[in-house]
């Protein structure tokens, strides 16, 4: 037998084998027995091996072809083929074991939510309302954690700042007319569906039942306000970098704080470098050394100060990757949509504030974090990002259209062709998202906006998605470039085939005080800094009906 046809038998046994294998691995993906396939986890990985080796063995049997053999078209096109089905059933195994470990952790975080909420509802207090006691990590100081207040109609009444139970059962009270003679209504309970320990903190509203009608609490008539238990002590003033008139500021702002109010102020290295340059005497300032004191800034600071613009308060508000002290933003940049206070009135400002209470608005940021595809465990995802305006995910210096596989919780969404994708929060509506066609939002409003850049679609339009989803965008295997993900505009990194984009709301939002109520502030912004919808009124001298 010729070495020629020797070649071809090992081929057409190698090609019987690689159906057999296929055709297997095919009918336990279409079966969908992701148990079975959990219980053996050798299971897959032998058809990754088998795969693999059938690869293998090919290549080696192209390299040893004469160049005579090599000559047969037929041949090189079904290797060529034979390569281009084992790439992608290994690909299509490696995303059938991503998924089930991804299925395994979900199963795991309901059944501890379960056990969780089966052990409260045992304890569930009257009114229906179970108030975890107030996290005291970091918050040991001087000054007590403030108290949230929602006003509604004239009235207060005290809310806990965590959150409300997902595990309220609400049923019907008996009818107390004597005329009534229809049966008793079917009572019935409403719970939250809860994924995972953190998505407790994103209970809004309690849902009440009476004679068989579902309503909620009226959130449009509310204002958060805030109420100081004691006294700040500890203050922290973050600054807009090359700017002279923020620096006399600071300079006054410093030192009006130390003498006037008492209280211990701590800035920025750069910004103590540049008080001491210009007086010794302000050697009172503290500040830190390196990112690990950074991290210990929540438990010994009152409050939070920016003199800048919108920048500033992103800067300040990353500075923290948990818990946030209340924020007084000064306008002294060229928008101001989360910075209404004026730096000309800042002693009557801050002397409101320092005496409360004060409205304040919540919000919302996203909690974002990569998963590569080089990644096997849990442990080698990438830390998390914190960001309170968006996530941006384009093509970078790439010619290509940027090619996303967009999941919202299980459900696919679409695929994203086009310049790349925003993911953006209500308080970030009116930045890059609006450039992009999004809509503006009323920064409390708790949702995740969904904008496209530049898509190749016409029908493709933006989204605003509910708080507690949970957004994975994905760069395919076949994808024709990379991405680029950037977050509030800073940390850009890139993302490879494979690799996916997990964003959703973080639990700690960012509150910064306002100077009339929430919705005031932000529509003066949108007209001051958009001039939102300004043109010139009709003339009331023309024709008119008769």
């Amino acid at each position: 037998m010729s070495t020629y046809k020797l070649n071809y038998t090992v081929l057409q046994s190698l090609l019987l084998r690689f159906t057999l294998i296929s055709s297997a691995f095919l009918e336990s993906i279409g079966n969908g027995d992701a148990n079975s396939t959990c219980s053996n986890p050798v299971n897959g990985f032998s058809e990754l091996s088998s795969l693999a080796q059938s690869e293998k063995a090919v290549q080696e049997l192209l390299i040893q072809q004469t160049p005579m053999q090599a000559t047969d078209d037929h041949l090189i096109e079904f290797s060529e083929a034979l390569r281009t089905v084992a790439k992608a059933l290994r690909g299509s195994a490696e995303g059938k074991a991503l998924a089930q470990a991804e299925a395994a952790e979900w199963k795991r975080r309901y059944e501890l939510e379960r056990s969780k909420n089966l052990v409260l509802l045992h304890k569930e207090p009257s009114n229906g309302v179970c108030a975890d006691e107030f996290n005291s990590q970091g918050m040991d100081h001087s000054a007590k954690s403030p108290r949230l207040h929602v006003q509604e109609n004239g009235k207060s009444g005290r809310y806990s700042m965590e959150r409300i139970c997902a595990h309220e059962v609400l049923q019907d009270g008996e009818s107390n007319s004597p005329n009534n003679k229809l049966k008793r209504k079917a009572s019935f309970k409403l719970s939250w569906g809860c994924k995972g320990q953190a998505n407790d903190q994103h209970k809004k509203d309690i849902v009440s039942f009476e004679r068989g009608n579902i309503t909620t609490a009226d959130r449009s008539s509310k204002q958060i306000s805030l109420t100081w238990e004691s006294n700040p002590q500890n203050v922290i003033i973050f600054t807009k970098p090359n700017s002279t008139s923020v620096r006399i500021l600071s300079v006054e702002m410093v030192r009006w704080l130390r003498d006037q109010k008492g209280l211990n102020v701590y800035v920025e290295p750069r910004v103590k470098a540049e008080l001491l340059s210009e007086s010794s005497s302000f050697d009172f300032v503290q500040t830190w050394e390196d990112d690990k004191e950074i991290s210990l800034l929540h438990p010994k600071v009152d409050l939070v100060i920016t003199l800048g613009g919108d920048g500033t308060v992103l800067w300040a508000a990353s500075m923290f990757k948990g818990p946030v002290p209340p924020i007084v933003p000064f306008s002294m940049g060229s928008l101001g949509f989360m910075t209404p206070f004026h730096s000309e009135q800042y002693r009557e400002c801050l002397e409101a504030v320092l005496r409360g209470p004060i409205s304040i608005t919540l919000r919302h940021r996203l909690q974002c974090h990569i998963i590569r595809d080089k990644a096997r465990h849990d442990y080698e995802t990438e830390e998390n990002m914190l960001v309170l305006n968006e996530v941006t995910i384009d093509r970078g210096i790439s010619s290509y259209l940027t090619n996303l596989e967009c999941y919202c919780d299980n459900s696919f969404v679409t695929c994203v062709q086009g310049d790349g994708l925003i993911l953006s929060t209500t308080s970030g509506s009116t930045a890059y998202s609006l450039a992009a066609g999004g809509s503006m939002v009323h920064p409390q409003v708790p949702g995740i906006l969904f904008t496209p850049i530049c898509p190749h679609s016409l029908s493709f339009r933006p989204l605003i998605l509910p708080d507690h989803v949970t957004v994975r965008v994905q760069v395919p295997f076949n994808s024709r470039s990379s991405a680029w993900v950037s977050f509030d505009g800073k940390g850009r990194k890139q993302l490879e085939a494979g690799d996916a984009l997990v964003c959703s709301m973080a639990p700690w939002p960012v509150s910064t005080a306002c100077q009339v109520e929430s919705t005031n502030d932000f529509l003066r912004s949108i007209h001051d800094g958009l001039h939102w919808n300004l043109r010139k009124t009709q003339s009331a001298d023309g024709p008119r009906d008769t």
